[in-house]
């Protein structure tokens, strides 16, 4: 099982980015079994957990993002997406997909987010 993650870039501050995750290998109850989640590791700090998708469809975003951004999960496409709105330079960072399923946790290697001023 391996989660490859995309769709990072280079945007202006207010704009959007959509990040997607995808679970290749994974079989279909596993994955839609698993939370879902979204960290970010900001220049020089740790990485934090900034939205999750539970089995139940509840979500949880902390502060400094709800809002702006949506975290959905596309069981027959195995994929987690991110979509980031009203983007701004402290959003600027690596974005890991994480994913913790009775078949095991799994990271995704993370794309770059950076937004400019």
């Amino acid at each position: 099982v391996q989660l490859q993650a995309s769709g990072g870039g280079l945007v202006q501050a207010g704009g959007s980015l959509r990040l997607s995750c995808r679970a290749s290998g994974m079989i279909l109850s596993v994955f839609s079994s698993g939370s879902a989640h979204w960290y970010r590791q900001s220049p020089g700090q740790q990485r934090d957990l900034i939205a999750r998708f539970t089995p139940g469809e509840s979500t949880h975003y902390t502060d400094d993002v709800k809002g702006r951004f949506t975290i959905s999960k596309d069981n027959s496409r195995r994929t987690v997406y991110l979509e980031m709105n009203s983007l701004k330079p402290e959003d600027t960072g690596v974005y890991y997909c994480h994913m913790d399923t009775y078949g095991g946790k799994y990271w995704g290697q993370g794309t770059q987010v950076t937004v400019s001023s």
